[in-house]
């Protein structure tokens, strides 16, 4: 038993860290001047004071208190279920999620920077914000097919 716990922390602290640390890396690319534009997709630097599409901007200072609480409530949650299928996609969504609070105390805001224009205007997204969406979508089949989540 204690020998998964340490194996799950492991799994799921590793994750949350590479994310997390790739993450920042190419944020300080575009916050040091990095921008590049094509027909379809620019790479652009927006600072997001909102969640998704900037709901929620009018919390301000709160928002990145209340994310906080939020993501620390989710990781004693993991570590009281310890289910070491969910190790790598809890990793994702954390790293991505801590990442993205990590830049409301930093910059004042989420550095975003993927702007698709192609056909439609989409939202301004991040790296980590596409690995919150993999964890989502990773967590969702786990939860519909249980046989792949054995522990």
């Amino acid at each position: 038993m204690a020998n998964n716990t340490i194996r799950f922390s492991a799994i799921l602290l590793l994750t949350l860290v590479g994310i997390f640390i790739i993450d920042q890396n190419i944020k300080m690319l575009f916050v040091d001047g990095f921008r590049y534009y094509t027909e379809c997709i620019d790479l652009i630097l927006v600072y997001n004071k909102g969640v998704a599409f900037s709901m929620f901007a009018f919390l301000d200072e709160w928002l990145k208190y209340i994310q906080l609480a939020m993501l620390i409530g989710i990781l004693g949650y993991l570590f009281y279920i310890k289910e070491m299928c969910y190790a790598i996609p809890a990793g994702l969504l954390l790293g991505g999620a801590f990442s993205n609070v990590y830049d409301r105390f930093i910059h004042g805001g989420v550095v975003d920077m993927v702007y698709w224009h192609c056909g439609f205007n989409f939202a301004v997204f991040n790296f980590a914000d596409v690995m919150r969406a993999v964890a989502f979508v990773w967590c969702l089949f786990l939860d519909f097919k249980p046989k792949f989540c054995k522990s």
